[in-house]
C-alpha cells in the first residue's frame, strides 16, 4: 500500500468542506493537484470516495466509513509527533536509573530533585542494586542508565566519567592515625581493619593496597554494606578503607577521613548506557546534572566532620 499523507489531507479537506475549490484554498494547493491526490487515493483503496455533482461533492458510503479511519490516523500521527517533540525538548519522558546503593543514597536524590525542577514532565525511576545487576539492567534495557564503578572489561557499555574517587582511611577521632598529617598503607600494619565482603569491588582494591604495601590482610569484620562498615568504625571497633564518597554517610563529628599514599588507589565513578542503543535526550541531559552533583559530593580532599 502506498497511501500518502498528502492524499489523506486532501481527502479529509474535501470531505469536510464538500468542495474541491474550498479544500484547495485551505490546503493552499491548486485544484488539479488536489483532484489528482484524491484520484490516486481512490485507486490505491480500490474504492470510490466521492459522488461528484455540478453543485456539490458528497461522500459515498465507503467514503464516510473511510473518513473516520483517516481522521484517526492523522490525529494519532500528530499526537506522536507532538510527543516526539516534547521528548526531544525534554518536556516529557521517563528515565530509569540503576545505581549502587550508597551512590543512590548520597548523590542521586539531590540530582533527581534539581533535574525534576528543571524538567517536571520527565519521570525518574531509581533502582538501587549491586554492580552486576546494574550492568545487566542497562544491557537488557530495563534501565536507561547505570551509576557506579565498572570494570573496563565490561563490554557493551558507553561510559561517561562523573568524578574520580580515591580510597581513603576512615578512623575515629581518638585513633592515633587521626593525628598523623600523612598516612601510607604500611601504617595500617597493626590496625584492626573493617572491610566489605569479597563480592565488593572496593574490597578487591583494598586487598591490592595491602598487598602492594606488603601488609598482612587480616580483617576483623567483613560486612556487606558501606554504612555498616562506617557504623563499626564509629563504635571504635577498628578502621576502614573506603571511597571518598562514603564521607557523605558519616555522622558529623564521628570520624576522620585521610588520604592514603604509597600507593594511591583511585577509580572512576561513571554513568553507563547500552552501546547498542542511543540514549534518549532526557537521559543525556540527566547525565549533565549527575556529573555536577557527583563532583560536589566527591571532593578532592575531605575535611574533618
Amino acid at each position: 500500500m502506498n497511501v500518502t499523507l498528502k492524499q489523506l489531507h486532501a481527502f479529509l479537506a474535501v470531505a469536510e468542506l464538500g468542495s474541491f475549490t474550498g479544500a484547495g484554498k485551505r490546503l493552499r494547493m491548486a485544484q488539479p493537484a488536489l483532484s489528482q491526490h484524491v484520484r490516486e487515493l481512490e485507486a490505491e483503496l480500490g474504492l470510490k470516495l466521492f459522488n461528484r455533482t455540478t453543485r456539490r461533492v458528497e461522500l459515498t458510503e465507503g467514503g464516510r466509513e473511510f473518513q473516520w479511519s483517516a481522521a484517526k490516523i492523522i490525529e494519532d500521527l500528530e499526537m506522536a509527533v507532538r510527543n516526539a517533540n516534547d521528548t526531544a525538548e525534554r518536556r516529557r519522558g521517563r528515565i530509569t536509573i540503576a545505581a549502587a546503593p550508597l551512590l543512590a543514597a548520597v548523590i542521586l536524590p539531590r540530582t533527581i530533585a534539581e533535574f525534576r525542577l528543571c524538567h517536571p514532565g520527565i519521570q525518574v525511576v531509581l533502582v538501587d542494586v549491586g554492580t552486576d545487576q546494574i550492568v545487566e539492567r542497562v544491557r537488557s534495557g530495563q534501565a536507561d542508565c547505570g551509576v557506579g564503578t565498572f570494570a573496563l572489561a565490561e563490554d557493551g557499555l558507553t561510559r561517561l566519567t562523573l568524578a574520580r574517587d580515591s580510597l581513603m582511611l576512615f578512623c575515629g577521632r581518638d585513633s592515633e592515625l587521626s593525628r598523623r598529617p600523612e598516612i601510607a598503607w604500611a601504617d595500617l600494619h597493626d590496625q584492626s581493619l573493617i572491610t566489605l565482603t569479597r563480592d565488593s569491588g572496593i574490597r578487591l582494591l583494598v586487598e591490592m593496597g595491602y598487598e602492594t604495601a606488603q601488609v598482612p590482610f587480616k580483617p576483623v569484620y567483613e560486612v556487606s554494606q558501606i554504612t555498616t562498615v562506617l557504623a563499626l568504625v564509629e563504635a571504635g571497633l577498628g578502621v576502614a578503607v573506603m571511597p571518598t564518597y562514603a564521607w557523605a554517610a558519616v555522622h558529623p563529628g564521628k570520624l576522620i577521613a585521610k588520604p592514603l599514599s604509597a600507593p594511591t588507589i583511585s577509580r572512576e565513578i561513571m554513568m553507563v548506557t547500552a552501546s547498542e542503543r542511543t540514549a534518549s535526550p532526557a537521559t543525556a541531559t540527566f547525565g549533565g546534572f549527575l556529573r555536577k552533583h557527583t563532583q560536589r559530593m566527591v571532593p578532592q580532599q575531605v575535611a574533618d566532620a
